[in-house]
């Protein structure tokens, strides 16, 4: 039986690509870089502030200006998280089925919770998660197994018994390795360059409704 239904957040429940691209853009305006299109931004939406200063303006975490660069966007993009951002197609549906079924659902995101404590309640889910874990509420993000196991425990759903659904490899990894049945969600942040066979996802969806009927066939 299955007990809950944990999701990845940026690029898995909500498209957040319009907000962390849009401050990215402010950053390289003000650095009198050019801008990037938001077709280049969304395989990289999902990999924080290193990923996309990196695509930008090939600032990575060795740049003795690195600490300087993510602090101005991610002041910026405190400016503008919840400007564009909005669920994916279908994701309020699945929410709603998903507490009619008395299946309980949460988040576990990498994302800050500086962040996420503002974004979730103004994404308007049907039904409130039962638990949200942040990138800074376990100590180690994913790809480590803490959050994974923090958020069943709050939730008192037991690994084996949870499914859990996310667009990167850092997702299919945790979850596979808190003993989670893994969803990969297709319709995410994903490049070309992704191996996704590789991830060994158990589950593959095109949407976010496809769950539902996933979650029949499920076998714990």
């Amino acid at each position: 039986m299955i007990q809950a239904v944990l999701f990845d957040l940026d690029g898995t429940l909500a498209d957040t690509a319009p907000d962390l691209g849009g401050a990215l853009n402010a950053v390289l305006r003000r650095h009198n870089l050019p801008e990037k299109s938001i077709a280049e931004i969304r395989p990289y939406a999902g990999h924080g502030a290193a990923g996309l200063l990196k695509l930008g303006a090939g600032i990575t975490p060795d740049h003795p200006d690195y600490a300087r660069w993510r602090t101005e966007y991610l002041d910026e993009y405190d400016r503008r998280y919840a400007q564009d951002t909005a669920l994916f197609d279908g994701v309020d549906k699945l929410i709603a089925e998903l507490g009619r079924r008395g299946i309980k659902w949460g988040i576990i995101t990498n994302k800050p919770a500086r962040f996420t404590d503002k974004l979730v309640p103004k994404l308007g889910f049907a039904v409130p998660p039962a638990v949200v874990v942040s990138g800074d509420t376990c100590g180690e993000p994913k790809p480590s197994v803490k959050p994974m196991l923090y958020a069943c425990g709050q939730i008192h759903a037991e690994p084996q018994h949870t499914v859990y659904v996310g667009d990167a490899e850092r997702d299919i990894q945790a979850g596979r390795n808190a003993g989670m049945t893994t969803v990969l969600a297709e319709w995410g942040y994903i490049s070309d360059e992704d191996d996704t066979d590789s991830w060994q996802a158990d589950i593959r969806i095109p949407a976010p409704i496809e769950l539902l009927g996933t979650l029949n066939k499920i076998r714990p």
